[in-house]
């Protein structure tokens, strides 16, 4: 359904936002494009989308070229942007039928699309309500709604569930597995939320600075890193370099201040192993953790830094400025 190959997106000034990225996506499959904000997947989604124009490289989008067939490539495709669309002073159901006019979509056609896709996302009941009173849950929803109401073949959900609690944003991904097997829609989605990507693609990219660093299935990612993860807090940062030097059957250990993580291939036979080496170079370990290979650790693999350093603050301020528009 969809073929990049070697897209890239420079603005004025030199920034590369988009560094020569190639990836295929599948019918009805869902393909996650998951980075900090700043990594390139809003600039990747809007290049997609024929909103803007790629440097170099080429894209297509259900077999359309998105530099010369760019407005058959839009009647393809629906869009569900990070900011809110709906207009706050018109109910539900009024935003979905000016949307159904931009569409030209016909009258009756047009209520019976519409009420199907306010049954999906529950939002029946509260259709005749001014969107200004919704919750920013049920915000979210209407957008999804919004971008299906044209039944597109493909459909871009850049940060769906920003800003929202915890409990919304599970349900929200209900929804975007309903949507899959009910209307069978392929479905790209952008997010630096590591469980929101764990839980709903089918496959996968890691995005930073504008590359793509590794693709494949969840598990085919973290197949990627050995056996077991052992995490030692040491007493100092130099311990935890004396602890780096490790090598006895470990890749490449990950050292993060006093905090080193090593990847091993049986954590029941190498801690013996470890905790004899901290004994002879009279290393204090402070606590340590065993786990299986995580999304957070293969990112910190194949970036050298978690998701959360490279948000920095700028995660913070982009879910502040949605809720107050969500509660406004």
């Amino acid at each position: 359904m969809i073929e990049v190959k070697g897209l890239t997106k420079v603005y004025p000034g030199g920034i590369k936002a988009v560094d020569n990225i190639s990836f295929t996506v599948e019918k009805n499959e869902i393909y996650g494009l998951l980075g900090p904000n700043g990594a390139g997947k809003t600039t990747t989604i809007k290049m997609l989308t024929s909103a803007l124009k790629p440097t170099s490289g080429d894209a297509f989008v259900n077999g359309l070229n998105v530099r010369t067939e760019s407005l058959e490539v839009r009647k393809t495709i629906g869009i569900v942007p990070q900011d809110l669309t709906a207009d706050e002073d018109l109910t539900g159901f009024e935003n979905m039928y000016m949307f159904a006019q931009f569409y030209r979509i016909p009258r009756q056609e047009a209520y019976e699309q519409i009420e199907g896709l306010l049954d999906l996302v529950e939002l029946t009941e509260s259709k005749n309500r001014y969107v200004k009173g919704y919750s920013g849950g049920m915000r979210k929803r209407l957008e999804l709604a919004l971008g299906l109401l044209h039944n597109p073949e493909i459909l871009f959900l850049d940060e769906p569930t920003l800003g929202l609690d915890v409990q919304t944003r599970t349900r929200m991904w209900d929804y975007i597995r309903e949507i899959v097997k009910k209307m069978g829609v392929t479905i790209i989605l952008t997010s630096h939320y590591l469980e929101e990507i764990d839980s709903l693609a089918d496959r996968m990219s890691i995005i930073d600075r504008g590359k793509i660093v590794i693709t494949g299935t969840s598990d085919e990612l973290k197949g990627s890193l050995k056996g077991d993860v052992i995490s030692v807090i040491c007493d100092t940062e130099g311990e935890a370099e004396a602890l780096s030097s490790y090598k006895d059957g470990i890749d490449q250990p990950i050292i993060k201040g006093n905090e080193v993580r090593l990847s091993v291939e049986n954590s029941d036979k190498d801690l013996a192993k470890i905790f004899n080496f901290m004994i002879e170079r009279k290393i204090t370990p402070m606590s340590i953790n065993v786990h299986k290979p995580s999304l957070d650790q293969v990112f910190l693999k194949y970036t050298g830094r978690t998701i959360r350093e490279a948000e920095g603050g700028e995660d913070v301020r982009k879910s502040a400025m949605n809720l107050r528009r969500m509660r406004a």
